[in-house]
């Protein structure tokens, strides 16, 4: 009786001594995700083809292809406001012959509800001038009488909004500029513009698309002397003029095809006094800007299709 009364008792002393002895041994934390922080910089990079550099109803490429590309660090802020810099360059016909256009600009995205605000500073840097007049000073000379100076180079503060609903983005464009091409005329330049993009339940196989257009005016000021004509010797008062275009984009993954067309009201005559077109030809376009009587379709009605790839280094990772 005395054995079987210990062999109770210490069994029932090791069952009350086992969780003491388990509270003592070491418990395994959970392994807990470590979830990186987003890096607020990003990278937006991209190049492009297209038939036509059109610039405000106006060819940069003397109505020939042209190709482009650009570079653009971008900072986040917070999901509501980015700054940015941005290097671009693009290949040009000009008067002078510059070797290209390369731009430099930048500035800072905020976002308020619906609509999407940028506000920036954009330097276009034209190197590889020649001037042409046909004089001491500058001996080249452009067979149809125009002039043009060897830097057209200048810049532009800028300020735009757009805003989204649905599939509809309205937008609206403002840019100032105190020397618009180096001719010694301020130029001011506003737009406003309508795009639809079409949701996925409207996609063409595998392709995206949207319609988009823009309607806009280039206010322009009076140039310098070296552009004077007899009727302006110190300074021709370039006209005014309204552009618009109107196309068709689709989109595959990074690439897009845009078909658009643009034009301008802009009449010849005028046009050749702003660009001084090296190709403009005849006598019959005389107005007060444009003596001469030479056209340029430079500022006329074109086609331009554009291919293009966008992305940004954030959406390779």
């Amino acid at each position: 009786m005395k054995k079987v009364a210990l062999s109770v008792f210490a069994a029932l002393a090791v069952s009350l001594a086992a969780p003491a002895f388990a509270a003592d041994m070491p418990v395994k934390a959970p392994k807990v995700a470590v979830v990186a922080t987003p890096s607020p910089w990003d990278i937006a990079f991209g190049a492009a083809i297209m038939s036509d550099y059109v610039w405000r109803g106006v060819t940069q490429s003397g109505h020939k292809p042209s190709v482009a590309a650009y570079f653009e660090p971008r900072y986040n802020f917070n999901s509501n406001l980015q700054a940015y810099v941005g290097l671009s360059g693009e290949s040009i016909k000009f008067a002078n012959n510059a070797a290209a256009e390369i731009d430099f600009y930048g500035g800072i995205r905020p976002t308020i509800g619906p609509v999407a605000f940028d506000f920036g500073f954009w330097y276009y840097y034209y190197p590889g001038g020649t001037c042409y007049v046909g004089n001491a000073a500058c001996p080249s000379a452009i067979p149809n009488g125009n002039v043009a100076k060897a830097d057209a180079s200048f810049y532009e503060v800028y300020g735009k909004a757009t805003y989204t609903i649905g599939d509809f983005a309205l937008g609206a464009n403002e840019y100032y500029s105190p020397n618009f091409l180096n001719t010694g005329a301020w130029g001011n330049y506003a737009s406003g513009t309508l795009k639809y993009t079409a949701p996925d339940k409207l996609a063409i196989g595998p392709l995206g698309w949207y319609v988009s257009g823009e309607f806009g005016r280039q206010w322009l000021g009076t140039s310098d002397p070296f552009y004077g004509v007899p009727a302006f010797p110190n300074g021709v008062d370039y006209k005014d003029y309204n552009t618009w275009n109107v196309g068709v984009g689709f989109t595959y993954k990074v690439f897009t095809l845009d078909l658009r067309y643009s034009d301008t009201d802009m009449n010849k005559g005028d046009c050749n006094a702003f660009t001084s077109d090296p190709g403009a030809s005849g006598t019959s376009n005389v107005t007060p800007n444009n003596p001469g009587g030479a056209g340029s379709n430079w500022c006329g009605a074109t086609f331009i299709a554009k291919l293009s790839a966008d992305l940004t280094l954030g959406s390779l990772k």
